[in-house]
């Protein structure tokens, strides 16, 4: 072979795996959705901070206040969006805090956590949202078992009145209550939601750490997560370090690098070719007041650790 045709071969395989690493990296941030911009304002925060997926609540994750969507915002964030190579489809939208399907002691708070949820999903089925993040939920005291049961049936009804959207339930950290602490309780859920083509996984690197996971032996969880349910579901993934030892069931995120879990651990999540098609969304704390996003998004592309990070702002 000729000095040329090999200078040729090896700019080519370069080519080739620059292209890889770009297709695979679906990186992005939480941000935010305020009632004047709405998802336009969203989309032009996440390009501040330069991702190519966001996740974002349609309205305060602590209350049930919500704005009326706006199809003229939607419809000039959706432009914005495609100008910028960010697909809607990788869009992510996050329950609110208050939604609790796992206990229905109080038979009307139950079914208020039902219908607002079906109103959520209606919210994103407007602005065209595909996937909508969900903590499974607390028993506070009714046992595992019931709590369960209490999720299945009310996701059941949910999808009753949900046509597009994927619900994703999230892996949990294991404070109090929680349901969704490991993939047996996540499995037994999703085996009983009749429509499985609306329901799927978010996994979160923190509360994975925190509920016992080792994320050093990533591709050994995500072996255990194909066995027991199925990689398939998985579609959206929260990186995120850990201020906790593992096991701790506490759920305290840490900025990447400057946690328990590790920078390194954390880029090989976000590497791993397993996942290379699903999101990956920074819920970091912010510094100094301030929005980490860019400088770890910055580090998450270059794969270098950025000891200056908590001097931001």
């Amino acid at each position: 072979m000729s000095v040329t045709k090999q200078i040729v071969c090896f700019f080519l395989v370069i080519i080739i795996q620059f292209k890889r690493v770009i297709n695979m990296l679906i990186i992005g941030s939480h941000v935010g959705f305020n009632s004047k911009e709405q998802l336009l304002g969203s989309t032009k925060e996440a390009l501040g901070y330069g991702s190519n997926t966001f996740m974002f609540y349609t309205g305060a994750p602590q209350n049930t206040v919500r704005t009326k969507i706006s199809l003229d915002k939607t419809k000039e964030a959706i432009e914005l969006m495609k100008k910028n190579n960010i697909k809607l489809e990788n869009i992510i939208v996050h329950a609110p805090y208050i939604v609790n399907l796992a206990n229905n002691k109080e038979i009307d708070k139950y079914k208020f956590s039902i219908n607002f949820l079906i109103d959520e999903v209606k919210r994103c089925e407007e602005i065209g949202i595909k996937y909508m993040v969900l903590h499974p939920g607390s028993h506070v005291g009714l046992g595992l078992d019931v709590g369960i049961n209490n999720i299945i049936n009310a996701l059941n009804e949910v999808n009753k009145h949900n046509d597009k959207v994927i619900i994703l339930l999230e892996t949990m950290a294991g404070k109090g209550s929680e349901i969704g602490t490991n993939f047996d309780e996540i499995a037994k859920i999703i085996e009983g939601v009749e429509d499985k083509s609306k329901i799927g996984i978010c996994l979160d690197t923190c509360h994975l750490n925190d509920s016992g996971y080792d994320i050093s032996k990533f591709d050994d969880i995500l072996d255990e997560l194909d066995e027991k349910i199925g990689l398939s579901f998985v579609h959206c993934v929260h990186v995120n370090d850990s201020k906790n030892i593992q096991g701790a069931r506490k759920d305290r995120h840490e900025n990447l690098g400057y946690g328990t879990i590790g920078f390194n651990n954390l880029i090989n999540v976000i590497y791993n070719e397993k996942l290379e098609n699903v999101p990956k969304i920074l819920e970091t704390p912010w510094i100094n007041e301030k929005p980490p996003y860019k400088e770890e998004i910055e580090m998450i592309k270059t794969k270098k650790f950025n000891d200056k990070l908590k001097e931001i702002g």
